[in-house]
C-alpha cells in the first residue's frame, strides 16, 4: 500500500490510473488514503477526493467501498463541516439515480426483479447504506429525511412493495434505537419542533406511499408509528396533518372491512372540516355529511357472534380499545369503564350533534326507513330508488382539497345488505312461515343464494332466528309464543289497535261489565297464570345461567391450564429457537467472514493476475519496440562503422610507422650516451688513487660489520644464560613445592592416626602446633620467592628432626640423597650445568 503524505498526490495517482483504464486500482488508492489516519482531520482537498471516490464507486458498483468511505468522511466532518458531507452524499445518490435511469431508458426494462437490473439493485443498496449512515444524528436529520423521501419515491415509481416494507422496517428500527439509546452522542431531540416536524413529514410520506402501493397493512403500521411518535413527545398534530391522518385511516379501515372504525374516522374528518375549514361550501358539506351518515349505516347491525369464547371476546375488546385510541387520537389509553365504539352510539351521536340534518334528503330518508320505520313488505321496494340516487352522488371536494374524493356509491353494497337484514328482521316479527319465492320477491337487491348467505350470517350473530326448508319451499322463523321478545312490539301495537276498535264499537259511556260480565275474573285468573308461568320461566333461566356460568368457569380453568402448558412449551420453543438462531447467526457470520476473506483473496489474486498480465503485455511490447529500434540502429550504423574501421586502420598504420621511426632514433641516442659514459668510467679505473681509496673503504666496512657481529653475539649469549637460569629456578620451585605438599600430607595422616590410637599408642615424636602451621604456610605459598623458601630450609635444618618417613628429611627417599648439598655435589651440578649451557650455545 502506497503512503501519500499529500492527499493531492494520491488524487493525481488515481487520475493517472484512470487514464490507463485501471479504475479498480485507482479506487483502491483512494480507499487506502481515506481509511488512513491522515484523513481523520478535514481539509478542503478531501472534498474533491471524495467526489472522485464516489464516482469510481458508482462506476464499479462497489457499494461496500462507498459505505466505508462515507463513514470515514462523516467522522472527519462531524465537528468541522457537515455541509461537505451532505454534498458528497447527494452526489452519490444523484450519480446512482442517473445510472439507473440511463439503463432503464436504453433497455426499457420492467423493474420486477432487482437481480435482473444491477443498477437498480445498486441504487436500492445505496439508499439503504445512506440511511444507515445518517440515522439518529441531529446534524444530519434533514439529509436523513430527504433521503427517506427519495427512497419512498423510488419504491413508488418502480412499484417495489418488498423494498418498501424493508425500508419501513429500517426506519422503524432506527426510531426504536433512538428511544432505546438516550445517552447517544448527537442524538436528535424529538421535543424540538423542527426535529418532530421532519419525523412526522417522513412518516406521513410513508403513509401516503403505502396507500398508493396498496400495502394497507404497512399503511396501518405507519399510522401506528405516527401515533407512537406523538405519544413519545406527548403532543397533538396540526389540523392539516390530522386531515391527512384520518383520510388515510378511512381508506385503511374501508379496505379492511372495518366499517365501524371507518365511520368514526369519517366523523373525525367532518369535525375537522367543520371547525377549521372556513371556506367549506354547502355542497361539499353535504357530501361529507352524507359520507359520514352512510358510513355509519354501512356498519352491520350485529356485533360479536353468539357463543364466542371469553378469550376471543377479550381479544376483540383489546382490539377495539386500540382502534379507539387511534381514531380518537387520545394520548392516554381509553379505560375499560368507558363505552366501547358501537353503531348505536355513533348513530345517536350523529342525530344529537346535528350531523344528520346536514346530509342530503335521500340520505335522511334512507336513514329513517332503515332505522325507524317498520315495513316488512315494502322496505325493499322503498329503499331501491333511494340507493340508485345515492350511487350517483359524489365527486372531488373543491373547497376541501386535502380530503379524498367522495364516492357514495361505495356504500351501496353495504346498504343493500343492511336493507336485506332489516327486511328479514321485520318479516320474522310478523310471520312464522313464508314461501321462499315470496321472500325472494321482497328483496330486489340480491338473488336467493345471496339472501341465504346474508341470513346465515344474521343467524350466526343471533340477529334473527330462521330456518330454510328447500324441500317444502318454506322459510320458518323463530318461536312466536306470547313470551317471545321478538313479538312484544308487534303485539303491543296490535293491542293498541284493538283498543281503538273496541272504543269505536262500544261507546265510552257503556260499562265494561255490561259487555263482558266475567271479564274481570277471567283477566285476574289469566294474570295469575301468566305470573306463575313467568316465575317458572325466570327460575329456568336462572338455572340455565348458573349451569352456563359453571360450564364457563370449567372451560376457563381448562383453557387457563392449556394456556399455561402452551406458554411453557412456547417459552421452551422460543428459547430453543433463540439458541438455534444464535448458532445460525454465528455460523452465518463465520461463513460471511470466510467468504469475505476468500472474496478479498480472490480479488487480490485476480488483480495481481491482471496486473501481471498487463505488465507482461507492456514488457512484450517494449521488447518488440526495443528490438525494432536496435535493429534499425544497427542497420543504419553498419556502413558508418565499416567506414570508421577503415579510417582507423589507416591511421594506426601511419602511427605504427611513425612510432617505429621514433624508436630507432631514440635507440641511437641512448647508445651514443652509454658509449660516452663508458669512456668516462674507463678513464677513472685506470688511475692509482681510485684503487687505494676503494681498499680503504672495504676495510672500514669489514671492521664495522665484525664489531656489530660481536655485539649481537654477546647479547644473545647473555639472553640465553638468563633464560636458562630462569628455567632452573622454576624447576626447583616446582620440585620443592611438591615435596612440601607430600610431607604435609603425611604429617596430617600421622596426626589423624595418632588421634585415633590415643596418647599411649603413639609411636611418633611430638611436633609442636606452630611447626605444623609453619609447614602448612610453606606448602600453601608455593609461588613465593626462592629466597624465602631457602630461609625456611635453613630453619628446618636447625630445628628438631621431623617425623619418620619424610621424603625431604630422609636422604634414602630422594635419588642421590643429600649428596647435592655437599661441595662436590654442588661443583658437579654446576659443571654439568655449564657444560649443558655451552653445548646449547655451540649447537
Amino acid at each position: 500500500m502506497a503512503i501519500f503524505f499529500n492527499p493531492e498526490n494520491a488524487l493525481k495517482r488515481a487520475e493517472e490510473l484512470i487514464k490507463v483504464g485501471q479504475k479498480q486500482d485507482a479506487l483502491q488508492v483512494l480507499h487506502d488514503l481515506i481509511t488512513s489516519r491522515s484523513f481523520r482531520s478535514w481539509q478542503k482537498p478531501h472534498e474533491k477526493i471524495m467526489f472522485r471516490y464516489v464516482e469510481l464507486c458508482v462506476d464499479l458498483k462497489m457499494g461496500r467501498f462507498a459505505k466505508d468511505g462515507l463513514i470515514q468522511y462523516r467522522n472527519s466532518c462531524q465537528q468541522v463541516n457537515m455541509t461537505s458531507f451532505e454534498e458528497v452524499t447527494n452526489r452519490l445518490l444523484r450519480l446512482a439515480t442517473e445510472k439507473a435511469e440511463q439503463t432503464l431508458d436504453k433497455e426499457t426494462l420492467d423493474v420486477d426483479d432487482l437481480e435482473v437490473t444491477p443498477w437498480f439493485k445498486f441504487l436500492w443498496e445505496t439508499y439503504r447504506t445512506v440511511l444507515e449512515i445518517l440515522r439518529n444524528n441531529s446534524k444530519l436529520q434533514a439529509l436523513y429525511a430527504i433521503t427517506a423521501h427519495k427512497a419512498f419515491q423510488f419504491c413508488k415509481k418502480y412499484k417495489r412493495p418488498t423494498e418498501f416494507r424493508r425500508l419501513c422496517e429500517i426506519m422503524r428500527n432506527n426510531l426504536a434505537n433512538l428511544e432505546k439509546y438516550r445517552d447517544q452522542r448527537d442524538r436528535p431531540d424529538l421535543t424540538e419542533p423542527e426535529t418532530l416536524q421532519l419525523y412526522l413529514d417522513t412518516r406521513f410520506e410513508q403513509l401516503k406511499v403505502a396507500a398508493e402501493l396498496g400495502l394497507w397493512q404497512e399503511a396501518f403500521r405507519s399510522v401506528e408509528d405516527i401515533y407512537g411518535l406523538m405519544c413519545m413527545v406527548n403532543k397533538t398534530l396540526k389540523p392539516s396533518l390530522l386531515v391527512v391522518y384520518y383520510s388515510k385511516l378511512t381508506e385503511i379501515f374501508w379496505t379492511s372491512s372495518s366499517h365501524l372504525n371507518h365511520a368514526y374516522a369519517w366523523l373525525k374528518l367532518f369535525s375537522l372540516q367543520k371547525n377549521f375549514n372556513k371556506n367549506l361550501s354547502q355542497k361539499d358539506l353535504q357530501l361529507v355529511t352524507s359520507s359520514v351518515v352512510l358510513a355509519a349505516l354501512s356498519v352491520p347491525p350485529f356485533g360479536q357472534a353468539h357463543g364466542a369464547y371469553h378469550s376471543e371476546f377479550q381479544t376483540e375488546k383489546e382490539r377495539n380499545l386500540r382502534m379507539a385510541n387511534l381514531i380518537g387520537f387520545n394520548l392516554e389509553p381509553i379505560s375499560e369503564s368507558r363505552d366501547m365504539l358501537s353503531r348505536e352510539s355513533l348513530l345517536s351521536e350523529l342525530v344529537s350533534s346535528g350531523v344528520l340534518s346536514c346530509a342530503t334528503q335521500e340520505v335522511k330518508d334512507l336513514y329513517h326507513q332503515l332505522e325507524h320505520e317498520f315495513q316488512p313488505l315494502d322496505l325493499g321496494s322503498n329503499t331501491k330508488p333511494l340507493l340508485d340516487t345515492i350511487s350517483k352522488l359524489g365527486g372531488k371536494l373543491s373547497t376541501a382539497p386535502s380530503l379524498p374524493e367522495v364516492h357514495l356509491s361505495q356504500y351501496v353494497p353495504s346498504l343493500e345488505k343492511l336493507a336485506t337484514l332489516r327486511l328479514l328482521q321485520h318479516v320474522s316479527k310478523m310471520y312464522q312461515t313464508m314461501k321462499i319465492q315470496f321472500l325472494a320477491q321482497l328483496v330486489p337487491f340480491f338473488d336467493l343464494s345471496d339472501v341465504e348467505k346474508i341470513s346465515v350470517e344474521a343467524v350466526k350473530h343471533n340477529f334473527i332466528a330462521m330456518k330454510v326448508d328447500h324441500a317444502k319451499g318454506f322459510v320458518t322463523f323463530g318461536n312466536l309464543g306470547i313470551e317471545s321478545d321478538e313479538l312484544r312490539d308487534p303485539l303491543t301495537f296490535f293491542a293498541e289497535t284493538m283498543n281503538k276498535v273496541r272504543a269505536m264499537l262500544f261507546p265510552a259511556s257503556s260499562k265494561l261489565g255490561d259487555v263482558a260480565p266475567n271479564l274481570g275474573e277471567t283477566v285476574e285468573k289469566e294474570h295469575k297464570r301468566l305470573l306463575a308461568r313467568q316465575s317458572i320461566i325466570e327460575k329456568r333461566k336462572e338455572e340455565q345461567e348458573r349451569q352456563q356460568l359453571e360450564m364457563e368457569h370449567e372451560e376457563e380453568k381448562r383453557k387457563l391450564k392449556l394456556r399455561m402448558q402452551t406458554k411453557v412449551a412456547e417459552q421452551k420453543r422460543l428459547a430453543s429457537e433463540v439458541e438455534e438462531r444464535r448458532k445460525q447467526r454465528i455460523l452465518r457470520e463465520i461463513e460471511e467472514r470466510e467468504l469475505e476473506k476468500a472474496q478479498a483473496l480472490l480479488d487480490n489474486t485476480e488483480r495481481r493476475q491482471i496486473n501481471g498480465e498487463e505488465r507482461e503485455r507492456k514488457l512484450l511490447k517494449l521488447a518488440k519496440t526495443m528490438d525494432y529500434l536496435q535493429r534499425a540502429k544497427r542497420e543504419e550504423s553498419t556502413p558508418l562503422i565499416e567506414a570508421a574501421y577503415q579510417q582507423r586502420l589507416v591511421e594506426e598504420i601511419e602511427s605504427h610507422e611513425h612510432d617505429q621511426q621514433r624508436e630507432v632514433e631514440l635507440s641511437r641516442e641512448r647508445h651514443e650516451s652509454d658509449m660516452k659514459e663508458k669512456r668516462r668510467v674507463t678513464r677513472m679505473l685506470s688511475s692509482e688513487s681510485f684503487v687505494e681509496n676503494m681498499e680503504i673503504f672495504q676495510n672500514r666496512v669489514i671492521r664495522l660489520q665484525e664489531a656489530e657481529f660481536e655485539r649481537q653475539k654477546r647479547e644473545k649469549e647473555e639472553h640465553l644464560q638468563a633464560r636458562k637460569q630462569e628455567r632452573y629456578v622454576k624447576r626447583k620451585r616446582i620440585y620443592y613445592s611438591k615435596c612440601e605438599e607430600e610431607r604435609i600430607r603425611k604429617l596430617q595422616e600421622e596426626e589423624e592416626a595418632r588421634k585415633q590410637r590415643g596418647p599411649s599408642q603413639s609411636s611418633t615424636k611430638y611436633i609442636p602446633k606452630f611447626r605444623l602451621s609453619q609447614a602448612t604456610q610453606v606448602s600453601g605459598s608455593a609461588d613465593d620467592q626462592w629466597g624465602s623458601r631457602r630461609l625456611q630450609h635453613i630453619g628446618r635444618d636447625n630445628a628438631a628432626p621431623l617425623v619418620e618417613g619424610d621424603q625431604c628429611g630422609n636422604g634414602s627417599e630422594r635419588p642421590g640423597g643429600d649428596s647435592w648439598r655437599s661441595e662436590e655435589g654442588r661443583y658437579a651440578f654446576r659443571s654439568s650445568r655449564s657444560r649443558s649451557s655451552f653445548s646449547s650455545r655451540t649447537s
